[in-house]
């Protein structure tokens, strides 16, 4: 399926949100929210790059 950028940054913005909403419900008390911060951008540049 061929997406475009924006397809690309849409899912990637979707995915922070939901790589936080579940960080915060069941990994927090072990790990700092910026650790899923750190991932998340990763992946979005991972997704963005080679889509």
């Amino acid at each position: 399926m061929e997406t475009n950028l924006f397809d690309r940054v849409f899912i990637g913005v979707v995915l922070f949100v939901a790589i936080h909403l579940a960080w915060m419900r069941f990994i927090e008390m072990y790990v700092p929210l910026g650790v899923a911060t750190a991932l998340s951008v990763l992946i979005i540049f991972a997704i963005i790059r080679w889509g």
